[in-house]
């Protein structure tokens, strides 16, 4: 507008598990992101017409569906998408999110075998274990060999009948007791940062941070400097399987906690962030996350063809999953 630019969007394609979708359980989904309008020009219509681009994008490529991401308490955006777009809340996957500690290294037990595997056996091992599991991506190929995946990490116990190498599991075969995730370096791509905030919790953020820089050896649980730019890391693809297999999850996140801490980044802030399904209360109690950071997101869909509306009821009506697959090109 007047050669200023005022509002942008974002939009992926791609085709995801859909149990109720026929014939095959797959369906070619369009991800809404991004959407963006400068304060001085909003309620001109600009991000409806946004909206209303993309989906024309998203039809001109035989899209199935649309569905968007936010957070709970937007409530200008959750308006503008069901309201006046026609979509309909769909699920809601947790965002747990834990601070780095530079100077503290979580201690894991010796118990616990962690090794990084192969990309070829890591989409192995995700196609058979979670390649049911709701918007888990046909292409996953691309997630594991993106240049911002760090790497699959599996977790077993030592002394059962299987171990897991850097070839995967011998013969097929996986322990009683296993897990595994893969971690996303979000941080190479952009930072994030808080504009503004009230001067009392930039009081308590920096005194904070001076503490734990005098006496590291206290190991406090690191604040990060939220008003200044930080990176984060995400964790997807988390899978465990087994009567105690969460413990597996945690000491994974531990691992990752340390890999993190001891990277060198440009900037010192780090966090890690995980995404999993809002019924999954087991994996929310085995990822370590603060409560204080972290929220409940919600997810909204929409049918594109008339011919999936018969779907489309069953798949908003259905009892929410337990897991789900976040994409992790998506955050």
């Amino acid at each position: 507008m007047d050669n200023e630019l005022v509002g942008f969007i974002q939009g992926s394609i791609k085709v995801v598990t859909l149990k109720c979708h026929p014939p095959k359980g797959v369906a070619k989904v369009g991800y809404v992101l991004g959407l963006r309008v400068a304060p001085q020009t909003r309620r001109k219509g600009i991000g409806s017409s946004l909206i209303q681009r993309l989906e024309e994008w998203f039809n001109s490529n035989d899209v199935d569906y649309a569905y968007m991401a936010t957070e709970k308490e937007n409530h200008a955006s959750i308006s503008l998408f069901i309201k006046k777009f026609g979509y309909t809340k769909f699920r809601t996957p947790a965002i747990l999110v834990n601070p780095v500690n530079n100077h503290h290294s979580f201690r894991i037990s010796s118990n616990i075998d962690i090794a990084k595997i192969k990309i070829d056996k890591a989409e192995s091992l995700y196609r058979r274990f979670m390649g049911t599991t709701e918007f888990f991506p046909s292409d996953i190929e691309n997630v594991l060999r993106n240049k911002l995946s760090l790497g699959t990490w599996v977790a077993s116990f030592k002394g059962e009948n299987v171990s897991f190498g850097i070839n995967g599991p011998i013969n097929g075969q996986v322990p009683k007791n296993w897990a595994m995730l893969s971690v996303w370096k979000s941080g190479d791509i952009f930072k994030l940062s808080i504009g503004r905030a009230p001067n009392s919790c930039l009081f308590f953020t920096k005194s904070w941070s001076l503490v734990d820089k005098i006496f590291p050896c206290f190991g406090l649980s690191t604040i990060p400097d939220f008003f200044n730019p930080f990176g984060f890391y995400f964790i997807y693809g988390v899978y465990h399987e087994g009567p105690f297999s969460g413990k597996l999850v945690r000491a994974l996140c531990k691992f990752v906690h340390n890999m993190v801490s001891k990277s060198k980044d440009e900037n010192c802030n780090k966090i890690i962030v995980a995404e999993v399904g809002g019924k999954d209360e087991e994996l929310n109690h085995h990822i370590p996350h603060w409560k204080l950071f972290s929220c409940p997101d919600l997810w909204c869909i929409k049918a594109l063809k008339t011919e999936g509306k018969n779907t489309f009821h069953e798949l908003v009506t259905n009892n929410e999953p337990r897991s789900l697959f976040v994409d992790p090109r998506e955050v």
